[in-house]
């Protein structure tokens, strides 16, 4: 099997200041945002984002007064996603929905014109949950996006929404269970990786038992590599029947005030290479500054390297420290 390298990141928010600052500005460079991260995104065969917005210039916030956040980028984001040749991006999220269903109809018409693929949202409960396809270096990826957050956004059999999910301590609750692993049974039919994008729990704090218990059994159930959103902070690694459990990739791009003691402004870029049934994680730390991400070195970049390891000891997983970068092989 040829190898694949892909790169992953966490949440990708191009909307509010992002947007004003950079994105509609007169003089807009696409590739503003990503900074010196550009690079190694470019080096990759794939690269996978969490959409943490919906790009559209139509639609109305949903339930203004509940909900406190909502988060919107002028179409000129696809520019963006473009200028980093970004070829996925998952939508099972909480604020994909922010500007109602036809900001989501923009966003999606959007992206199947750029041809960037995309799981996680859609006209239907069966559009929401369909996995991505992406075929690269003669290889097939399969993406399911899936997400805990706004159940009032389920996607039903006529109408649009994400594919939310319901479980506890057990794991997938029946019903969400027969869900996913009717587009898991779909997808491994032709795949050769299964990436499940879990857009779930809380924004601070390490994985409860239940997303635990989720990511071991999606694992189970066929995927081989579990990739967690949401956390504004990267979240220790565990290796499980030899795959590899993501539970939260951070914060990548985005305008959010920066926790002194969480320092979520710091993460990383996960580079996965896969070379099934062998793989290696590299880790790239980064840091977000003026709406922009780059690498980091020093005193921060030893900052969200030694929580990492000391995260991922809850997990059993060791890793190796490579100068600026750390790595974690299933070998």
């Amino acid at each position: 099997m040829v190898p694949m390298k892909i790169a992953i990141t966490g949440d990708v928010m191009l909307g509010r200041l992002v947007n004003q600052a950079a994105i509609e500005i007169p003089d807009f460079d696409p590739a503003y945002v990503w900074g010196d991260c550009m690079q190694p995104l470019l080096a990759a065969d794939l690269r996978l984002i969490n959409l943490e917005c919906v790009i559209a210039t139509y639609g109305q916030k949903w339930r203004p007064h509940e909900k406190a956040f909502h988060f919107r980028a002028h179409p000129r984001a696809i520019e963006v996603l473009r200028a980093a040749r970004i070829d996925f991006a998952s939508l099972a999220n909480n604020h994909i929905l922010d500007y109602d269903a036809e900001a989501l109809r923009e966003c999606l018409r959007l992206l199947n014109v750029t041809g960037i693929a995309h799981a996680g949202a859609g006209e239907s409960r069966q559009q929401a949950q369909k996995p991505a396809i992406i075929k690269r270096n003669g290889l097939t990826m399969e993406i399911i996006s899936l997400t805990d957050n706004e159940p009032e956004w389920e996607a039903k059999d006529a109408a649009p929404g994400t594919f939310y999910i319901d479980y506890d301590s057990g794991g997938l609750r029946p019903q969400y269970r027969a869900y996913v692993q009717q587009a898991m049974q779909d997808a491994r039919r032709a795949s050769d990786i299964l990436v499940i994008s879990a857009h779930v729990g809380p924004n601070w704090g390490a994985p409860s038992q239940a997303i635990r218990a989720l990511a071991h059994e999606l694992i189970d159930m066929g995927a081989d590599c579990y990739w967690g959103h949401s956390n504004h902070t990267p979240q220790g690694m565990e290796i499980y029947c030899g795959k590899p459990i993501l539970y939260a990739t951070g914060d990548f791009i985005d305008d959010y005030a920066v926790a002194p003691r969480e320092r979520n402004d710091l993460s990383f870029l996960f580079v996965l290479d896969w070379n099934s049934p062998d793989w290696e994680l590299t880790m790239v730390p980064t840091k977000i500054s003026d709406f922009q991400v780059n690498r980091v070195s020093g005193e921060e970049a030893a900052f969200v390297m030694d929580r990492m390891e000391n995260l991922s000891q809850a997990f059993n997983t060791s890793m190796r420290r490579d100068g600026q970068t750390l790595t974690v092989s299933s070998k």
